[in-house]
Parts: structure tokens; C-alpha cells; sequence
């Protein structure tokens, strides 16, 4: 056989729709509900409510990045949350459900490094405390509602200290929509020089002093606090003693506790040498919404004051928060609306997002890192690079979604270039998912063995093979010669479906095959020219099994070549080892066909005639789709019950294209 170099498609195309979508879906989160302040800077305004992540002062003087780099685990009692938070190497902690903690307000020790999530709204910690020892570094808590330590009688928190989080001369900590209520002291404690901090999105409700910060004679601590609710509290709102600069903003205040108190029912209080800089933040029924001591420093601008009394100082200048870092500042009338919604817990935050190579060095090393039995979803968020390795997601860790995170999928590419003559057909397989419920968007699957370049025998080249069930692969590239993509199931009497979704998909032989339930669906297949004037090769080659009436749906695609005219097969029928009960099923419909297909595009393999398969057209169109006596047509009958929906939905109703 004479081979010739792959003309592969050199640009895959301008971004698809999917990421437009995606764009103007975060749009709208970003809550844009009036314009920004312009002093905001560019950068800030794309910032998303939901980033994994810090911004502030915990973003500074190189970041917080909490267990990132560690394992993800799962804990729902209290002994495992305590090994966990305490374990000197790093962690991602996920709480699923409520822990009670025992005896009645005691602490979980958490040590440096770590990451402590709630899945979805569920994860609470209740009668506990999060307590951060001096010399704590790096720590990110998220997403976690810290309840009900309160002591009956006990309302100034005199003889118990039962804080939700309490923290002492630590640095670099993330504290994210999470939902602090009616505990034992304060909520949120943070003392003795502790430095760059991020407070943002939490709820601070039904208790005496929400949120006390300093206790110190230093003014070292630098502290951004942003977008929380406090509402049912009478003080520390939050108070600030001798912190070097504390910026507050888009903060909302509501339903103060209202006991007559003149003097210790208040709002935000800069104490001591505190430089404070409050912006657009909303006061509703407060009292003395903001002050300071003569000591300190404070600017507000642009806040909103209703039905308050009091205090509202503001002198000196305080100090530029733009010095340090760009935000953005949403309309001080758009904060009620916008904080009630989307501070303290959601459901959209639960997931985990590892990053490679930032955190992880490469894929198979975020892979690793999923716990065996996932049964959240952990997203591998893949920078825009080449990564030449092989990755495997086993089928102990379903539930993950690779995503690249460039404009384009071209510009995230997983590649490696082995055939099967050193590893077999699997083997040689660039990326392996044997996993369920796996997704993987915005990248390119690459194996760039060059079938020119050497005679082998076993030129099988896979730049993806699958086994699991409820695959998806959305604005993806599979890019190989002779079996590109395999779409497999654990064995023959086992179905597993595979979704594929503007995408794109290039080889010569047999390069779309398995027994795995396929839709290829407003996708561009490229038939690659071998360079012969008769034969180039064999688009699918399916082997689904007899008990399955559904194996490869390819639809409202457009099929692609330069090879010559009359010169490509559509598909053959494949019985691995002679297996008679593989038979295959492949139906392309609504699709466009070249002018290399040939008029007889189905043909024998290994014995086996084409016509004893299931193949069959319907409403193609095209130069290479024009009817003759050996191209089956299906009728418009049998139509009707091959579509998208009747090929995947399964027994549990599987509906993947539902979400487009």
C-alpha cells in the first residue's frame, strides 16, 4: 500500500455555537442588572460569580489556592472531615450532607492547604467550629453552611467561644458563599495579624456579633469583603480593629436585630488605625450603617442608605484599592436583588474544578486525583497547550468532564503517537474512558503516528477509545488515520451510549467503529485521501451487537474530502475474532455527502457481506449520496423510530441533547 502524509483540516474552525452560549450564559450570571462602576477596570468586568477562583486580597502575594495540587475526597462524618482538614499533605474536602460535630462546639482543625466544599447546597457543619491554628497558610473554605452552636441564655457569647470559623495570625485565606447562623460567639472570627483574606458571598443571620476582625495592636492585616448578607445580626457587621486596609464593597445590611441598644447595634466600625474603604454597598433599617474612630480612617462612595440612623463617618483617604487589584463594582441598587440570590450556598459551586496545568502538571495527574466512586462531578478545566501523554479515566472514577478552556478546541490538544503494533488496538489509544458519565468539551484528541512514514504491521492508531456509558463529547476534534475513534462497551452483550456533538472527526480506515450505542451529530467528518484512485479506506466499521437495534447514528453532518471521486466506502461490517453476534448497525441520515463516496458504499470485510448488516441511508444529500440498487434506503416509517432520542434515551432516559 502507498501512503501518503494526512491532509488534515489546518484551522478546525471558528469557535461553535456552544461557546457562544456558554458566553452569554455567563453574562447574564454576572448579573447585569445596571452598569458597572467604571472605575472597575476591563479586566474585573468578565470576573464570574462563580470562579473557583479567590480575587481580593486573597489573590495577592502569589494567591491562595486552598488543596488544589491534592486529592478530591468525600467525607460525611465527622472523623473523616477531622483527618482530612488536619493532614498536612493538601486536600480538596468535600461535605456531603450535615456533620454533626461532638461533643457540642468543638473545633476541626484545619491545616494548611486544604479546601473545604460543600456538594451542591447539602454540605453543613453543625455545633462545630473550622478553627485555624497560628501559622495556617492557604486555605479555602466554600459553599458550607456553619450553624447552631448557640448556648440558650448565652446571647453575648461570654461563657462559650463556639465561633463558626475562628483564625489566628494565618495568611492567605478564601472564606466564599457560605451561610453562618446563630452560633456561640462570633461567626466569623479573624485575629492576630492574620493576612490576606477574602470574605465574599457568605450570609451572616441570627446572632449577636457576626464578624469580628483584629485584636491585635499591628495593623498588618489586608482584607477585602464583598457581596455578603447580613441580616438578623446587631453588631460587628463586620467591626475592623487596626487592619492595614480593609475594602468593603457591594455588602448588603438588612432586618437588624432592633433591641434599642444605642451604642452596640451597629454596621461596619473601623476601630483603631483601620484604613476602610466601603463602595456601593446597601444599608435597609440599620443603625449607625458606618463609623470610625478617631484614629481611623474611612471613605464610603456610592452606598445607598434606608430607613437608618446614626453614625455615617467618613474622613481621611484611607488608601486606593486599585493599588492592589481590579473588581467590579455592581450598582449599589442592584445589591439587595443581587446578594440575596446568589450569596451563601448554591448548587452550582458543589462541583470541584482541577486545573492543568496550574494545579496539576498533567491530565492523567487530575485524573488521578478524583476519588475512586465519584459520584459528584469533578471537572479537569485543561489550559489552552499541547499535552503529549496518554490518559486513562478508569472506570472506578465517573462523573468527570474534561474541558478545555481555550477559544478554540483546536488550541487544547491531548496527543501521543502510538500504533497498535507496540500496544495493540487498545493500547495504542491516545485517550482511554472507561468510566460512565464522562463529558469532555473544547478539545482535540490527537494521535499523530505517521502511517506514511513506516510499514508496520498493525498501523491502528486511536486517538480515543471509550467503554463507559453516557459519553458525551461536545466541540470536540479526533484527529488519527486508521482507527481514530472507538466507540466501545465493556463486552458484546453490554450497551454503552456515546454522544458526539459539533465536532469534528478525520482518518481513512475504519476510523469510526466499535459496538458502542454512537450519535454523531452537526459534526464534520473528513474522509482522508491514501492516495489511491479507487480505494482510501472505510468510514465506520461497527460491530454492534444482535440484541442492540442501535449502533452508529450519523446526522445533520456534513462529510468532507479531497480524496478522488468514487473512492470511499461508508462503512464494512466488523466481527472481532469472527463473532457472529456482531452485527452491524450504522444509519446516516440527513446528512452531506462528497463526491468521494462511492455509488456501492457499503462492502464485505473478513468474509462477512455487507448486505447480511444493518446499513441504510435516509435523506442524504450531496454529490457522493446520489440512490443506486446497493445503497438501502430506510422508509420514512422506520424513520421515525431512529432518531437522536430513540438511540440513546435507554432504559433511563438518557437526554444529553436536551441540554441544547
Amino acid at each position: 500500500m502507498t501512503h501518503l502524509h494526512s491532509k488534515r483540516l489546518s484551522g478546525l474552525g471558528p469557535t461553535r455555537v456552544l461557546v457562544t452560549v456558554v458566553g452569554l450564559l455567563a453574562a447574564l450570571v454576572l448579573g447585569a442588572t445596571g452598569e458597572a462602576d467604571a472605575s472597575a477596570g476591563p479586566t474585573s468586568v468578565a470576573a464570574s460569580r462563580w470562579t473557583d477562583r479567590p480575587h481580593g486580597f486573597a489573590s495577592l502575594a502569589g494567591g491562595t489556592t486552598g488543596g488544589a495540587g491534592g486529592k478530591v475526597v468525600t467525607v460525611t462524618d465527622q472523623a473523616s472531615l477531622a483527618r482530612y482538614a488536619a493532614a498536612e499533605e493538601p486536600f480538596v474536602i468535600r461535605v456531603s450532607g450535615a456533620i454533626a460535630v461532638e461533643p457540642f462546639g468543638s473545633d476541626i482543625v484545619v491545616a494548611s492547604d486544604k479546601t473545604i466544599i460543600g456538594v451542591g447546597d447539602t454540605g453543613e457543619i453543625v455545633h462545630g467550629e473550622l478553627h485555624l491554628n497560628p501559622g495556617t497558610s492557604n486555605v479555602i473554605i466554600r459553599n458550607l453552611t456553619i450553624r447552631d452552636s448557640y448556648v440558650e441564655g448565652d446571647w453575648d457569647g461570654k461563657t462559650t467561644d463556639f465561633d463558626a470559623i475562628q483564625m489566628d495570625t494565618v495568611d492567605h485565606v478564601w472564606i466564599d458563599h457560605n451561610r453562618f447562623t446563630h452560633m456561640g460567639d462570633g461567626l466569623l472570627d479573624i485575629r492576630k495579624d492574620s493576612r490576606y483574606i477574602t470574605v465574599s458571598y457568605n450570609q451572616f443571620t441570627n446572632h449577636n456579633k457576626a464578624f469580628g476582625i483584629g485584636w491585635t495592636t499591628n495593623v498588618l492585616t489586608e482584607m477585602t469583603i464583598d457581596h455578603n448578607w447580613f441580616y438578623g445580626t446587631k453588631q460587628r457587621n463586620p467591626s475592623a480593629d487596626n487592619l492595614a486596609y480593609a475594602h468593603l464593597y457591594n455588602n448588603y445590611l438588612s432586618s437588624q436585630v432592633a433591641d434599642g441598644d444605642p451604642v452596640w447595634t451597629y454596621g461596619n466600625w473601623a476601630r483603631g488605625k483601620t484604613r476602610m474603604v466601603i463602595e456601593n454597598s446597601y444599608y435597609d433599617g440599620v443603625q449607625h450603617p458606618y463609623q470610625a474612630d478617631a484614629t481611623a480612617e474611612l471613605v464610603q462612595r456610592g452606598s445607598i442608605l434606608k430607613n437608618t440612623t446614626g453614625r455615617t463617618d467618613a474622613w481621611g483617604t484611607a488608601f486606593d484599592p486599585h493599588a492592589f487589584y481590579d473588581y467590579r463594582l455592581d450598582p449599589a441598587a442592584a445589591v439587595p436583588a443581587l446578594v440575596t440570590r446568589f450569596s451563601g450556598p448554591q448548587k452550582q459551586i458543589g462541583g470541584v474544578t482541577l486545573h492543568v496545568p496550574a494545579d496539576y502538571a498533567t491530565v492523567q495527574a487530575a485524573v488521578d486525583a478524583v476519588p475512586a466512586g465519584n459520584s459528584e462531578p469533578v471537572t479537569i478545566a485543561v489550559a489552552p497547550g499541547t499535552y503529549r501523554e496518554k490518559v486513562y479515566i478508569p472506570a472506578t472514577k465517573p462523573n468527570i468532564v474534561l474541558q478545555g478552556t481555550g477559544q478554540d478546541r483546536s488550541d487544547t490538544v491531548i496527543v501521543f503517537d502510538t500504533p497498535a503494533a507496540y500496544g495493540g488496538s487498545t493500547g495504542s489509544a491516545t485517550v482511554r474512558i472507561a468510566a460512565n458519565d464522562v463529558t469532555a468539551r473544547h478539545l482535540t484528541f490527537s494521535n499523530d503516528f505517521d502511517e506514511a512514514a513506516v510499514e508496520l504491521n498493525g498501523e491502528q492508531a486511536l486517538a480515543m477509545k471509550t467503554t463507559g456509558d453516557r459519553i458525551v463529547f461536545e466541540d470536540t476534534a479526533f484527529l488519527g488515520n486508521q482507527d481514530t475513534l472507538m466507540t466501545d462497551s465493556p463486552k458484546l452483550t453490554t450497551v454503552s451510549r456515546v454522544y458526539i456533538r459539533d465536532s469534528y472527526i478525520e482518518g481513512d480506515v475504519d476510523f469510526v467503529y466499535g459496538r458502542a450505542t454512537t450519535v454523531i451529530e452537526r459534526s464534520v467528518i473528513r474522509l482522508l485521501s491514501r492516495g489511491s484512485t479507487t480505494n482510501n479506506g472505510y468510514l465506520t466499521a461497527a460491530s454492534t451487537w444482535t440484541g442492540n437495534p442501535y449502533g452508529f447514528l450519523i446526522t445533520r453532518s456534513k462529510v468532507v474530502s479531497d480524496a478522488p471521486d468514487q473512492s470511499f466506502h461508508l462503512g464494512r461490517p466488523w466481527h472481532p475474532g469472527g463473532e457472529p453476534e456482531a452485527v452491524a448497525q450504522v444509519l446516516i441520515r440527513d446528512t452531506q455527502l462528497p463526491a468521494a463516496v462511492k455509488s456501492s458504499p457499503w462492502t464485505d470485510m473478513s468474509g462477512f457481506s455487507w448486505k447480511d448488516a444493518r446499513f441504510t441511508e435516509y435523506r442524504n444529500y450531496g454529490p457522493g449520496a446520489e440512490v443506486t440498487a446497493d445503497r438501502p434506503q430506510m422508509s420514512d416509517e422506520d424513520a421515525r423510530a431512529h432518531t437522536v432520542a430513540d438511540y440513546l434515551q435507554g432504559s433511563d432516559g438518557w437526554a444529553p441533547y436536551a441540554r441544547h
